[in-house]
Order: structure tokens, then sequence, then C-alpha cells
């Protein structure tokens, strides 16, 4: 049986429509097809980054689009969304349009798709998001087993809609529901930005605060928090912390007592006292990996729903019903609660967990709200860490520090793997296969500098068939990973020569086709750098491309240790943490430690630890046009990935006819600014048609 033809999807919006054309592009089974907004430079840039068609008039759509994503704004938002998904459905595309909607527009729109006989499907997206799913199905199992006694909720108001849909889910019902008015507010006490109210909810009692104020022009940054729920049985309570995660799970307290009435702590009947008092579940990441994971997933999994709609066909109406009930109970609140208080605040000042809870030597904090780093740096130059740990007993102290090895990176060359693929298969991967399926590479070898585990050698490998590939990694950890890997497949063993050479005194063939320089060239120091730039420029074909891959940071700055990341394997769960701040010995230069955690069957007590320091020079792409004397061009990578840029030969430049000093910084069209790096995850201005309630 053939697989079905994947859907071709319009994306309709540029401000929170790139996190649906994002999930389209990462997503097997869909095409995007193009993008639809009023017209801004900024909608056409993007467009144009994505290589897809971009269209201002319905009447200009091709006839083969089966889907499109409506995320502009619908009247209840002084938008034209609900407009445009009908228009779309009198096509006979199948809309997937984001939340919110009024009541009367939902239903209408659900008689309108069954009426020609489409699909049409409302995303309230947080129930996708994957901590909010884990919370659902926790519920779903702690509510089988035992009634629930209390819903205890809160939410801004701007996102009550789809904490309707969460509670519904989470408890497998939205009946019976009742509420009361809220309580009045006293008089004379000033501003309040909460109301509460009670009632009930899927028959259990509930308690609901709402942060009651708004900015019209910018809802998402002045919520004072997004989603928190508890649901409390006899058992205990599952809490969700935040729409982000983590998962609380807190058992009941329940200590037996004595004919004297006293505790009893030890002996038959006491086993309950070994749980522990809180569990989390799940790991949290920074507001970036939100962007740039969490959310295109979330779209991904409602698109799945509506392809799955689309397959089944039926009757758009009668599948409603549940959004309904949740829009009418959405509904009924936000009539309770009357209008919210408008407010126009200042711009907050998002404090980091170290400024409230400065972190004791050897542990770490769980949240991360700061710039995604990527993924741990390779052992990709001529850089040795400062320390490397070794494997830790049952104590919670830091692992002691050992001198270095010979080889850097080779102490957590293990784990390397385990959080760089992910980020390799949808930032660097992607953008180096769409580099180079037109390059000509018929002049000289792809030389990949500081290949690591050889994700990115593979990845040109699988790109490019013809190409011939030196990866160059100096570490023998990190090696001895890439050597298995090219070993373990006969095409790359044909193809792909492996070296223990390091930046910037590597051994190169006369000519190069292209190079790769990812995660490489903060390594080295200003001087390091010069000397490759023209080693690599003598060697360069004209034509030739140099990919880069920088961190985050253009300058030094301080990351408290944070955990970033979790993976599993077999009985073993493994975590990265990551911290970086400025070399104290040396000016413009920072320290990045990575440490590396294995627990066992759910232990909370670290069997091994291992950590890693090396050092890193901050600078910004401009710093690498002009020490490199070549034009850049930033290419497209999904949102919060660390920058990527193509560099190449500018007519007349060094090592070229007609040479000249590196020119001044500058864009690949030659103007003054900086060269910019791809669209960012925050929402930027656009044509007006396209904005958003909901982040």
């Amino acid at each position: 049986m053939s697989e079905p033809s994947p859907l071709r999807v319009l994306v309709c919006g540029t401000n929170f429509g790139r996190f649906y054309a994002e999930a389209v592009r990462r997503r097997p089974g869909y095409i995007l097809a193009g993008m639809l907004s009023r017209g801004s430079q900024a909608s056409r840039a993007y467009a144009r980054s994505l290589d897809v068609p971009y269209h201002t008039d319905l009447d200009d759509l091709p006839a083969d689009i089966d889907a499109a994503c409506v995320a502009v704004s619908s009247s209840i938002s002084g938008g034209r969304g609900t407009e445009l998904a009908r228009a779309l459905m009198d096509r006979g595309i199948h809309v997937l349009q984001e939340h919110p909607v009024h009541l009367t527009e939902l239903t209408e729109n659900l008689k309108h798709a069954r009426e020609r006989g489409v699909q049409y499907r409302l995303n309230t997206h947080y129930p996708h998001v994957a901590p909010v799913r884990t919370f659902i199905e926790a519920a779903r199992r702690l509510v089988a087993r035992q009634r629930p006694l209390f819903v205890d909720a809160a939410t801004p108001v701007h996102l009550m809609h789809p904490l309707v849909d969460i509670l519904g889910q989470a408890m497998g019902t939205l009946r019976p529901w009742r509420f009361a008015d809220p309580a009045p507010l006293p008089a004379g006490i000033g501003p309040q930005p909460f109301r509460s109210l009670h009632g009930v909810f899927a028959g259990a009692p509930l308690t609901l605060r709402v942060h009651h104020q708004l900015d019209p022009a910018d809802r998402d940054n002045h919520a004072l928090h997004w989603h928190r729920i508890s649901v409390g049985t006899e058992g205990g309570v599952l809490t969700l912390a935040d729409t982000h995660g983590p998962v609380l799970w807190s058992p009941r307290l329940h200590i037996g007592r004595d004919a004297d009435r006293r505790f009893v702590l030890d002996g038959p009947g006491t086993g309950g006292l070994g749980l522990a008092t809180t569990t989390v579940v799940g790991t949290t990441g920074s507001f970036r990996t939100v962007f740039s994971d969490l959310w295109p997933e979330a779209i991904g999994t409602a698109l799945d729903g509506l392809r799955e709609a689309v397959a089944h066909g039926g009757d758009a109406l009668r599948a409603g019903q549940y959004d309904l009930a949740v829009c009418r109970i959405w509904t009924d609140l936000a009539a309770r609660l009357g209008p919210p208080e408008i407010v126009r605040p200042a711009a907050p000042r998002p404090l980091a967990v170290s400024d409230v809870l400065p972190t004791p030597e050897g542990l770490t904090h769980d949240t991360a709200p700061h710039p995604e780093p990527g993924p741990p740096p390779c052992g990709r130059a001529d850089a040795r860490p400062a320390t490397a740990g070794e494997p830790a007993r049952s104590s919670p102290e830091p692992a002691p520090a050992r001198p270095a090895d010979a080889a850097p990176y080779s102490p957590s060359a293990e784990f390397f793997d385990l959080f760089a693929a992910e980020h390799t298969a949808t930032s660097s991967a992607p953008a180096v296969a769409a580099l180079l399926a037109d390059a000509d590479l018929s002049t000289g070898p792809v030389v990949d500098i500081g290949a690591g585990t050889g994700l990115v050698t593979e990845a040109v490998a699988r790109a490019r068939p013809d190409a011939e590939i030196i990866a160059c990694e100096p570490s023998a950890g990190m090696r001895a990973v890439l050597t298995s890997r090219v070993f373990s497949d006969e095409d790359l063993r044909t193809r792909v020569t492996v070296t223990a050479d390091s930046a910037p005194d590597l051994d190169l063939p006369d000519r190069i086709s292209a190079v790769l320089l990812c995660g490489v060239l903060g390594h080295l120091d200003a001087e390091g750098r010069a000397r490759l730039w023209r080693r690599l420029r003598r060697r360069l074909a004209p034509d030739g491309l140099v990919l880069v891959e920088l961190m985050q940071w253009r300058s030094p700055s301080v990351l408290p240790e944070t955990r970033l990341a979790t993976a599993h394997a077999g009985r073993h769960r493994y975590e990265w943490s990551f911290g970086a701040a400025p070399e104290g010995t040396r000016d413009g230069v920072m320290r990045l430690h990575s440490t590396w955690r294995v627990y066992r069957d759910g232990a909370t007590q670290a069997e091994r630890e291992v950590r890693d320091s090396y050092r890193w020079v901050p600078f910004g792409l401009e710093e690498v046009v002009a020490e490199s004397g070549m034009a850049a061009r930033a290419l497209p990578t999904r949102p919060g990935a660390p920058p990527l840029a193509v560099l190449t030969r500018e007519p007349g430049g060094p090592d070229t006819a007609g040479g000249r000093q590196p020119p001044p910084a500058r864009t690949a069209s030659g103007g003054p600014d900086a060269p910019r790096t791809a669209p960012s995850h925050a929402p930027s201005s656009n044509d007006g048609q396209d904005t958003h309630d909901t982040p």
C-alpha cells in the first residue's frame, strides 16, 4: 500500500504564522506550498528565506493547495482571520485556524465547512505543547484511579480559552460545569491584578484565578504568568507548574499514629515515608527552546489532527461539538469576569534564577532563561579543556578536577550525539543540504574542520553522494565516534577521509570546493583565525563556499549552570548542564562549562558525572566577514538556533586578482549594516493582517 500524498499547506500570517511554517517544514507528510499575508517587506523577505511562493491575494493561489493554517487574528481581536478561513473553505481548502474565535463565528465556521465538504479545526495550541500533554495524560490516569477532590487553575485572561480545553482533556470530560460570579473586590485597596471565581468543572470543585489585566498592544509580554493547574485526589496533587513545564507530583502526606497519638516513624506501615515529597517530571528549557522546539512540535500535532480528519472525512460540525462546548464555557467565564482592566506597563525586567537563588557550588538549576548556546561545542580546534570530571560516586559534591586530556573533548565524547543529534537534524543538516544541493563540488573535496562525531559530515554525504569529504577532528574521543560512523557505512568509507588535524595548522588539499566551520571559530584567538583564513583563501575554489555556525554570544556573558537537555537510553537517564562566564585572566574570552550526568532507574543521585571546560571567544558575523575578507549571506534555520551563514569570495578580494585588504564588516548586498541572521523567533512588525492574540 503506497504512502498517502503529502498535504500541500498554505500558511496565512507571518507573525505567529512563522511557527506554523516551521512546523509544516519539519513534519513528514506536509509540504509548505506558500505564505499569504498583506504584503509587508518583512513578510516577503521571510517567504524568500524559506524559498516558497508569497501571495497577497486569494485569487492568485494555485489550485493544488490542500490545507491552510490561518494564523491571523479573528474578529474578536479586530482581525479578518475568520473571513479568510471561510474564503479558503469556499475554494475547497481544509482549514486549521488559530484561536481565539468567538462562539458565534466558530459555529458558523463549522457549518460552513459542512456545507463546503471540507474539514475545519480550531487550534487552541497549548494542549499540544509537550509538558501540557504530559500533564493531561497523567491527569487522565490519576482521575481514572481516584475521584478528583479539587481543581485549582490560574491563567492570564487572554489564554483562558486554551485553559478550558486543557482542563477538559485532563479531566476526560467537561460536564457538569457551573460557575458563580467572582467575589466583589473590597473598596479602597487599589488595583488588583487577579480576579477569582469558584464553580464546578467536570463535577469537581474548581477555583479559578485569572490575571485580569491586559495590554491590548502586547498581551503576552505583560502576562504575570502562564497556565498553572493542580488536580488533587486523596492520593496526592498533580501540578502543571507552567505551560512549558515541569509537571510535579506531590503524594499525600499521611503518617500513622500510635495509641498516644505520636507519629509512627519506623516499623511496619511506614513504607510511605520513603516517597519523595515532590517529584519533578520532565525538564525545563529556555524560552528560546520554547520557540524553536515546543511550539512547532505542538503545531505539528494539531496539523496531524487536521490531516487525520481529512483522511477519514465526515461532518466537520459533528466533529466540532467538543470545541463548541469549550468555547461556550470560555464565553460564560468571560461574561462573568467582565472586561479586563486595560494596562500599558513599562517593559518588565526578567530575572535569572541566579538573581533569586544563588547557586551553591556543585548544584544546578532546572530552568534556562538565557540564549540557547546550541549544541555542546566540539573539540574542533586546538583549544584544550581546563578540567574533565571523573565519574561521580554517591556524593552530590562536584567531581574532583583532574589534568586535561592531551586531546580535548574526549571525556564527554560518549554523550555528544545524545544532545547534538537533534540540533543537527533540525538546524545544521538542513541548511548544509540546501546549500550544497546545487553547489559545484568538482574542483576539490569538502573539508569539515572540527567534524566532531561526524553528524554534519554525514549530512553532507547524504546531500551530495558525489562529494569527497575530509573530516578533521583533533579530539581522540570525538574522532573515535566519527571513525566508527564512517566505518559502519559502506558509502561513507569510500568518500570520507578522517584526519586528526586541528585548526589553524591543517594539512589541506591544494583545492577545496567547500569548507564547514560549525562551532569552531570561537576556539581560536584572533591570530589563529587570521592564519586559518589566509590558508583557506589560498585553497578555496573561486566559486567555493564556507559555511560558518557561530554561538549566540557576541560579547562575554554570564550563564549560570543550567540543565538544558535530558535523554534516555535503556535504563539510564542522561542530563546535560551548561554554564558560561567571562574568563578572568583574559579580556574578551569566555569559559564554557559542560556537565554530563548519568542516572539509573529513576534515581535522583547521579552514578556518573563528567565535566568539560573550554575557552570561547565570542563575536558576531560582522567580525567573521571582516577577518575573512569574504561576503556573507545568512542562512534560514529553525527559530532560536545559532546563526548560520555562508561566505563567498568577493571579486577583487584577498587572494584573487586585484587583491586588497579585508573589507570592513558588511552585508552580502554591500550595505553598511551588520549581516542579518535568520529570522528570529520574536514576532516582528508586519503588514497589519497577521497580528495574533497568543504567542
